[in-house]
């Protein structure tokens, strides 16, 4: 059995997780469960630190690194320990290189799958879906990101929660850094408008994982109310020309509350929706989507009934309608879907808008008479048993005066009345009720059931048979109508489904969600056969929406194959013939979906791969005329001096030797920048960072110039921070900027090299005094293999900036062109400080 996870989640360092984490570890063994800390960090906290006192600790697992040694969090000690609780700090945290797993939540996964629960903690910034907008708050980026799946799995999620001002008292008193660190933090991360941002976010992230436990819980207990947890406003659009009015005042209404939701839901009736516009409704979903909300499509015979399902569904709180199209006395025969959707409302409250076509009427559709209801079937039965004998007794009177066929015509009209209200099986009843009714009263002899004349029961005949072919035509008629209205609707939802095709909203989640809403399903799972296809159960999710998903086809109320592999399988309730056609639309689509996603997958398995053989071409050709110079060079001054018929003077030997040791230079510096450019490309360019002072690098960089470092002129500020770097790489990038700006600066004009400081980084500048380089070429030069302006390869790979940049940014730092005032181009290289706090 899997353990359980929870996880103290906080919106920045200090807040008390680990502090939160620990004190539950100590209830937990008061309760006598068997915990053990596998991993913790006080951060030098002795608050923190006290309450490690009297749990048992695992040791950790000690890694050497570039001949440094690191602990990290020993996996199998605890779960050859097997304890029932392990606290395990700092959930996001990046392994040291050779460890089993790169991440921590990796190793966590593996104890939780050998029955160990699990206490661990995390920081919002460290959230990956929340990690860019964390980096735009603060300027700080987090390199290390848990994937939100991963936290979202956790059994339970607890927020440590403290406002701005309590946190920056914290850190006054030394309670979260040391005293020296506690200023520059203060000035800079732990600002209030940053820790306040940052709240919220968090906030709102565990906001949103308890609304999807809600619904969980409310679908596994079958709970159909609503519970106003969070407002949610849905607005009901007909297609008609009010529908703009009604998104713009419900937006008003969700704007009200701050995370209210905007949900649009348009009904498309299998009797036939009077009034709908495609063209409207593409506007007013335009119009939703533009407010922040989402649009929706449902089918549902009875309009309110399926308005309320739908809002019920969402769990909405406001539900708002247009007040009525219809006139008056339209009215008056009906209550309308506004009076009836307020009456079955219950807990949602329901705004009734007025607007410009209030009252002005609806246009009718085409066909004068919707299918036949239960209504109308009642009403034809009612004017037969009732319409029969009050005809009945309106002709007694008249008895001598009329004669019989006569009388027949008018029972014949008041059938074809009865077929027209109520369809066959009224019109039936009322004709042979009709006929007996004629023989008993108006037919001689009267007063009982017999014919003395041929011709009137051939006119009997005749009257039956009238009356069953008017209500047979009625109700062919009708059921036409139906199947027309219900193709109607099908093909609504069809050009929905291609609309969202076409806007790119086929992802398999948002397709079968479209799915559930559509036909108001319970769950909706797309399933793919696994392993061996004799084996029935060998079926995986591929996706599912809804709670509850069908593991096998088996469980499903309604199912399409979609190939020999895939199944659509849709439980709530038993789709009719029509329904299953549109489900199989949707089953298509979702194949074709599935194939896309597994294309773009392959794709971005193969982009890699031709980048490298990009790469690798371009190596290829660019590397083919500079390798040889060099080489060539020195193979022709070791082998003039190896000749021994030729008299060198001291003078000749030493300008050979020069030669050849400028040509293996060079060739030693183009060998390293393709080494160190393909460690970068594979990611595995070893890293060093520490503290470095720019007042050793830089000398260093400049006598490595050799003959070029009197064409160099420094200009560093006095009292520079040190900047958190690799001292090696640094010193490389810096001659390779140099050594590029001395090459295109004029001999007369030396190059400068500056350093300062801003906020948190120091910017070390290379500038030069050369042609520069215009605006729209300024990041092709980062390319590798890219030497803009030359053409001769003369002046080597073109590796140079593009290795700069890529070494400056694998170390934490950046490296942006300038225009130099007054012409040239200016190199900025910008690096942490190393005394700027970074949340760990």
């Amino acid at each position: 059995m899997r353990g359980r996870l929870r996880i103290y989640l906080g919106a920045a360092p200090g807040v008390g997780k680990t502090y939160a984490m620990l004190g539950e570890g100590r209830r937990a063994r008061e309760r006598g469960r068997d915990v053990v800390v596998g991993l913790v960090e006080t951060h030098g906290r002795p608050r923190t630190a006290a309450l490690l006192e009297g749990l048992e600790v695992v040791p950790r697992r000690r890694v050497v690194h570039r001949d440094a040694t690191f602990t990290e969090l020993d996996v199998a000690a605890v779960i050859a320990r097997r304890p029932a609780v392990a606290l395990i700090d700092e959930l996001a945290h990046t392994n040291v290189p050779g460890s089993k797993n790169v991440k921590r939540w990796q190793d966590i996964d593996e104890i939780l799958d050998a029955g160990i629960d699990v206490v661990s903690t995390v920081n919002v910034q460290h959230l990956e879906s929340v990690n860019d907008v964390v980096q735009e708050i603060t300027g700080v980026p987090q390199r290390e990101t848990v994937p939100d799946e991963v936290v979202r799995r956790a059994d339970q999620i607890e927020l440590v929660d403290m406002s701005p001002e309590a946190l920056r008292r914290r850190m006054a008193h030394g309670n979260v850094y040391a005293p020296e660190k506690v200023s520059a933090a203060m000035a800079n991360y732990f600002r209030v408008g940053n820790l306040t941002a940052l709240r919220e976010l968090a906030l709102l992230w565990v906001a949103g994982k308890v609304d999807e436990q809600l619904d969980r819980y409310r679908a596994d207990h079958g709970i159909e109310g609503t519970w106003e947890t969070r407002e949610r406003v849905v607005v009901a659009l007909t297609g008609g020309p009010e529908g703009d009015t009604l998104v713009r005042r419900a937006a008003r209404i969700a704007a009200r509350t701050k995370g209210a939701d905007l949900l649009a839901v348009h009904v498309t009736s299998a009797e036939g929706l009077a009034g709908a516009d495609p063209a409207n409704l593409a506007r007013q979903r335009t119009l939703v989507e533009d407010m922040g909300g989402s649009y929706h499509q449902v089918v549902g015979d009875d309009i309110p009934r399926a308005l309320l399902d739908f809002a019920r569904g969402v769990n909405a709180t406001q539900l708002v309608l247009g007040a009525s199209r219809r006139g008056r006395f339209a009215q008056i025969l009906s209550r309308g879907v506004g009076v009836e959707t307020t009456s079955l409302s219950g807990s949602i409250d329901v705004h009734l808008v007025p607007h410009e076509e209030a009252k002005k009427g609806r246009r009718r559709p085409e066909r004068a008479r919707a299918a036949l209801t239960r209504t109308r079937r009642l009403a034809g039965w009612a004017v037969a048993v009732a319409g029969m004998p009050a005809l009945t007794a309106a002709l007694s009177p008249f008895r001598g005066v009329l004669s019989l066929p006569s009388e027949i015509l008018l029972f014949l009209c008041l059938v074809v009345v009865v077929a027209l209200v109520g369809g066959m099986w009224p019109a039936i009843f009322a004709a042979v009720g009709g006929s007996l009714l004629l023989n008993w009263f108006f037919t001689s002899p009267t007063g009982q059931i017999t014919i003395a004349a041929p011709e009137n029961l051939f006119a009997l005949v005749v009257f039956v048979l009238v009356a069953a072919a008017v209500s047979t035509i009625v109700d062919l008629a009708a059921r036409r109508t139906r199947q027309a209205a219900r193709a109607g609707a099908d093909a609504e939802v069809l050009s929905t489904l291609a609309g969202h095709v076409l806007r790119g909203e086929a992802a398999l989640p948002s397709l079968l969600g479209r799915l559930r809403e559509t036909f108001g399903l319970d769950a909706v799972t797309l399933l793919e056969r696994a392993g061996d296809r004799q084996d029935p159960g060998a079926w995986r999710i591929v996706a599912t929406s809804g709670a509850a998903p069908c593991t096998a086809p088996a469980m499903a109320d309604t199912d399409v194959a979609v190939g020999d592999d895939l199944v659509l399988a849709a439980r709530g309730r038993l789709l009719d013939a029509s329904d299953r056609r549109v489900l199989e639309a949707f089953a298509a689509e979702a194949a074709v979906a599935l194939r896309q996603e597994r294309l773009q997958e392959a794709a971005e398995r193969a982009e890699p791969l031709a980048a490298a053989d990009k790469m690798r071409t371009a190596l290829l050709a660019a590397v083919s005329h500079d390798l040889r110079t060099p080489l060539a060079a020195a193979k022709a001054a070791v082998e003039s001096l190896r000749n021994h018929e030729v008299a060198w003077t001291p003078q000749d030997r030493d300008e050979l030797l020069a030669t050849a040791d400028e040509s293996l230079t060079r060739l030693h510096r183009l060998v390293e920048n393709l080494l160190d450019m393909s460690r970068l490309q594979a990611g595995v360019l070893g890293l060093s960072l520490q503290p470095v002072a720019l007042e050793e690098v830089v000398p260093r960089a400049v006598d490595d110039l050799g003959a070029l470092r009197d064409r160099i002129e420094g200009d560093l500020a006095a009292d520079l921070p040190d900047i958190v770097a690799d001292p090696a790489l640094l010193e490389r990038v810096l001659v390779n900027l140099m050594a590029n700006a001395v090459r295109h600066s004029p001999p007369e004009r030396k190059v400068l090299i500056t350093g300062s400081r801003h906020d948190d980084k120091v910017e070390i500048r290379v500038i030069d005094r050369g042609p520069g380089i215009p605006r729209a070429d300024r990041e092709r030069v980062f390319l590798a293999f890219q030497r803009l302006g030359d053409r001769d390869n003369g002046t080597g790979v073109g590796l140079g900036l593009a290795l700069s940049r890529g070494l400056t940014e694998a170390m934490g730092g950046a490296l942006t062109p300038e225009e130099t005032p007054g012409g040239g181009l200016t190199m900025m290289v910008s690096m942490p400080v190393h005394d700027a706090v970074e949340p760990s």
